[in-house]
């Protein structure tokens, strides 16, 4: 349904040069989108899969684990698509003892990102509303060290931004001044509690995260802010019980249909069309998600089976086995701090590990070595377009 335009120009001058910024009108959209025919099927094949996705921790031993790893994974694909080149292995190895070789801005970008997550988290299982104080902060640990950091982490823009283009009179978008985010902000979190509407939760993500990209409120990390402004409600209003569900790798998939969307919503006020795209978007991520799960079940069933007839070393292989699925990319001395053993029995371990091709050393030396999981990190790779290369 084409309603017209979802928001008002407003002419402001950032730097002497005359722009339209565009003002967006408070959610709810008028008329509310009907969720009826093919969006009523969209909405339904969405819910279902979330329902599927919800269930994963019984698929799993420690549904930590997969957290862990996933939580991980979103990261850098959030990252990639603001233009990070950092991989899920970077991370890892970063994490891991800050080895050198990693492309440390990019790497601590990505870092701050699962920072960030961990931190929204942490405060809605508090009870902690999520309100724009909650964002503030999330975006606060977004940027606290590294890129960006100097621009007012935590803090809404008091300066003009603006999307595509050298500055804001060739931008392709230009969202609203600096005075009115303030306003457009606390609309936003206003509608986010208005429990007198009857919109389902995951319809009532898409719609927010419209408004907060078209508010645009913070110089730098809008586009990470709001993927994970997705994820958070969907765990806030208790669709899910953990975060699992991250949109990154379809939107990164589709990016071109993603921003010509958004274009349309502020343009014509095509809500249901950008529902319909939202709606595919959640059905194939948490499907995804729910196929990820199962396929790491079998696998660290079919490793463990493979070690548990390997005579007198396999109760502390099996222990380095667990350990490897906590933390896919280790140390010996990790190893030896997460299982209690001694540092040749762990060694012994690990590289029964390595023969049975469960385990990979990386860096081919004898001293320091670096083990990966590989299966299961060839599993989480997958979309990011960054496999672990030897010696990395």
């Amino acid at each position: 349904m084409k309603r017209g335009p979802t928001g008002r120009y407003e002419t402001t001058a950032p730097g002497g040069e005359t722009v339209k910024a565009f003002v967006p009108f408070p959610l709810p959209p008028k008329p509310l989108p009907r969720l009826d025919g093919d969006l009523q099927v969209a909405l339904e094949r969405a819910h279902l899969a979330l329902g599927r996705l919800d269930s994963v921790s019984t698929l799993l031993p420690d549904t930590a684990l997969f957290l862990y790893a996933y939580v991980r994974k979103e990261a850098v694909l959030s990252s990639q698509i603001e233009g990070t080149q950092s991989s899920l292995s970077d991370l890892l190895l970063f994490e891991l003892d800050e080895l050198p070789g990693v492309p440390l801005d990019d790497v601590v970008e990505v870092s701050n990102y699962v920072a960030a997550l961990d931190h929204g988290l942490a405060r809605i299982r508090e009870g902690f509303p999520l309100s724009n104080r909650l964002i503030r902060e999330i975006h606060g640990v977004l940027l606290a060290k590294g890129r960006g950091s100097e621009k007012e982490p935590g803090e809404f823009r008091r300066s003009q931004n603006w999307i595509g283009g050298s500055r804001p009179g060739n931008a392709a978008f230009v969202p609203p001044p600096p005075g009115g985010v303030q306003e457009a902000m606390s609309a936003l979190e206003r509608f986010l509690h208005d429990d007198t509407l009857r919109i389902p939760a995951v319809v009532r993500a898409g719609l927010a995260h419209v408004q907060f990209e078209t508010i645009h409120p913070f110089l730098d990390g809008n586009g990470r802010v709001g993927r994970l402004l997705i994820t958070l409600l969907l765990c806030h209003s208790g669709v899910l019980r953990e975060p699992l569900l991250y949109l990154s790798l379809y939107l990164k998939q589709h990016r071109a249909t993603y921003y010509d969307l958004l274009a349309a919503v502020r343009k014509d006020g095509d809500w249901e069309a950008w529902l319909d795209f939202f709606l595919e978007g959640v059905r194939q991520t948490a499907e995804g998600a729910t196929s990820t799960a199962q396929r790491l079940a079998a696998l660290f069933g079919e490793d463990r089976a493979r070690v548990v007839p390997r005579g007198r070393l396999a109760g502390s292989a099996l222990r380095v086995h667990d350990a490897l699925k906590s933390r896919p990319v280790t140390t010996v001395k990790e190893l030896r701090s997460r299982t209690s053993l001694s540092f040749p029995a762990a060694s012994a371990a690990v590289n029964l590990l390595v023969d049975l091709g469960i385990a990979r050393e990386l860096t081919g030396r004898r001293r320091n070595r670096v083990f990966a999981y590989d299966r299961y990190l060839a599993v989480l790779n997958e979309g990011t377009d960054a496999p672990l290369a030897p010696g990395s």
